[in-house]
């Protein structure tokens, strides 16, 4: 009998990365492959990004609505409780052999609650990450306790996933299945990316990309303004805005950048560009800005400076191509600046992405077969202690 993966997919970014891996096994003929989505991508307001899986003739084995119009600390975790649930009844109907989660949002980890009370193992991407100013810092270890495998980006996040105590022998280097998109897909030349995206690039752009803080009580409007004030002064630069996601506060970014695109003729937004677009978007931009993970885990393989804005993103290994800035007026517009330079854009083009080499999902597909084909007794986990780190 075929083996059963689940994939878990709530946002257009998770499914941009796991798009790959999904790929390659749907072509294993001892491999049956279950695709069920819910969280943003079911959201008329976040795109309905569902329908790009479709158009990529990925089938979807249940759409699982879960997500209240609202995103206030009760809201989302009042989803979370929604997502347990409603995944509780479907892994309870449809048990995988395994389910493979990405990421480290509440979505996320309350579907891993639902799959380790049934005793469902859990291949976990990409743990051992940090992102200090977000929630996900703590939501992502908590799924790697829950997780069994476990697929790290860098040596040094496996290297802290097995500091958390998980044992060494179910925990891989794979590198970024986001490098992997960078370099294995057919991007858009400039003249087909105006055209997708009903746009003249006839002058340099940025594009832009900015979540909320997390661990920073309602500090999106404050700092999301002194971004946009900087840029309202750009007269010789286009801006290329995506949305926010659904974390708490990022209906407050969305709103500010519909009432500025509204007033500005050289900007334009757009909720979801899809990975191709995306990717494209930035191959033939002058700059990244904001605090998204593709700024600091993709766009260095594209060789474009990153305006790295805030917390959000800190503590993550950065390529020299990242520029660190603070959330303020006097830092961004300094550090804008800088970006666009020369010698900003040469050390860009020369820079090493510490984020792997573009073979990830080979890797992680190989890692999944051996374990579906080698299941353990139990899903008992010791403790990994090393005693060198007592030392």
């Amino acid at each position: 009998m075929k083996k059963v993966i689940t994939f878990l997919t709530a946002t257009r970014a998770e499914y941009g990365l796991l798009r790959p891996v999904i790929k390659r096994l749907l072509q294993d003929k001892t491999i049956e492959v279950r695709v069920v989505v819910t969280g943003a991508h079911l959201s008329h307001e976040f795109g309905l990004t569902y329908q790009e899986i479709e158009q990529d003739g990925v089938q979807i084995d249940r759409k699982i609505d879960i997500m209240l119009s609202s995103d206030t600390p009760a809201s989302i975790s009042k989803t979370m409780g929604i997502a347990m649930i409603c995944f509780a009844d479907y892994f309870s109907e449809r048990r995988p052999d395994l389910l493979v989660v990405l990421g480290d949002r509440y979505e996320a980890l309350a579907v891993c609650c639902a799959a380790a009370n049934e005793r469902i193992p859990i291949a976990h991407l990409y743990g051992g990450e940090t992102t200090e100013g977000a929630l996900d810092e703590s939501f992502r270890h908590a799924i790697t306790k829950l997780s069994y495998i476990h697929f790290a980006s860098t040596d040094d996040y496996r290297k802290r996933i097995i500091q958390l105590g998980e044992s060494p022998d179910r925990v891989y280097n794979v590198g970024s299945l986001g490098v992997e998109n960078v370099l294995r897909e057919p991007l858009l030349s400039k003249a087909e990316l105006e055209l997708a995206l009903g746009l003249s690039l006839n002058i340099p752009y940025a594009v832009i990309t900015y979540h909320p803080v997390t661990l920073e009580y309602q500090s999106a409007e404050e700092q999301f303004s002194a971004i946009l004030k900087v840029l309202e002064r750009q007269q010789n630069l286009s801006l290329v805005f995506t949305k926010a996601n659904a974390d708490e506060g990022g209906r407050v970014i969305n709103s500010m950048i519909d009432a500025y695109v509204d007033k500005q003729s050289n900007a334009a937004v757009f909720t979801s560009l899809g990975t191709q677009k995306y990717l494209s978007a930035v191959a033939h931009s002058s700059v990244v800005i904001g605090n998204s993970s593709s700024g600091i885990i993709e766009v260095p393989s594209l060789h474009v400076p990153t305006i790295n804005i805030g917390d959000r993103q800190k503590g993550r290994i950065q390529a020299e191509s990242i520029i660190n800035c603070d959330p303020t007026e006097k830092d961004f517009s300094e550090k804008l600046a800088y970006a666009l330079s020369e010698r900003s854009q040469k050390k860009a083009e020369s820079c090493t992405n510490p984020y792997g080499t573009g073979n990830s999902s080979e890797l992680i597909c190989s890692k999944i077969k051996h374990f579906l084909s080698h299941p353990p007794a139990s899903l008992k986990k010791t403790f990994y202690h090393n005693e060198e780190w007592d030392r």
